[in-house]
């Protein structure tokens, strides 16, 4: 019984691992679209968030199937309750992305004023969701914490975006409303490093049993 329940707990870890490749693959596509112009690209990154929520529907039911069908052990349970919060944070990271496309559908050029800490920061949160799931992954704690750190560093950028938004506007008054869709997209790339970090944040529970805003 035991040996089967750690092959579903072996296939729900990797089920959690693609779904953070798909997540990845996103972000990626959604930087492209946004700093690069792509308008086929943001549409693939939004038809692809269909993909991301079938994506945690199927895990969900697969946490839901192991929680009801067996009777796990305290690490096991907080390892399964961790995946279950853990995929509401990349399933939202993934509508982020979307958001981000349907932002520069609506941006005719990007002000090259943004783009060195926009590029910065879809940098930063990116690596940041990648070593949110590797610290889960590798049972990695000090991983984990270093995404958590890290959130102080996207937040530092998305200030420099907005100073540098709002000084555009004052020499340029006319260039308001697309200011203020670029200072969207900024917000959601904060958004996502919010997430990498609640995603390490519950890494960290399955490994000690605290979390840590406790």
């Amino acid at each position: 019984m035991r040996k089967q329940y750690d092959q579903q707990l072996q296939k729900l870890h990797a089920e959690l691992l693609h779904m953070g490749e798909m997540i990845q693959q996103a972000i990626s596509g959604a930087v492209t679209a946004l700093l690069e112009g792509d308008d086929n690209k943001a549409h693939e990154v939004i038809a692809f968030d269909g993909e991301i929520d079938q994506q945690e529907r199927m895990i969900e039911q697969m946490c839901y199937k192991l929680l009801l069908s067996q009777q796990p052990v305290a690490s096991d349970l907080r390892m399964v309750s961790s995946v279950l919060k853990m995929i509401t944070d990349m399933e939202r990271i993934g509508d982020h992305a979307a958001d981000i496309s349907e932002l520069e559908l609506m941006l005719e050029d990007l002000p090259p004023l943004s783009n060195d800490h926009l590029r910065e920061m879809a940098a930063q949160t990116s690596v940041m969701l990648i070593r949110s799931i590797e610290s889960f992954a590798e049972q990695d704690a000090q991983k984990a914490q270093w995404v958590i750190d890290q959130d102080d560093v996207v937040d530092g950028l998305f200030n420099s975006v907005k100073d540098e938004l709002i000084a555009a506007i004052c020499q340029d008054p006319n260039a308001g409303e697309q200011a203020a869709d670029l200072l969207m997209a900024a917000k959601y790339f904060e958004r996502i490093g919010d997430h990498a970090t609640n995603i390490a944040e519950w890494a960290i529970f399955a490994m000690t049993g605290r979390h840590i805003s406790d």
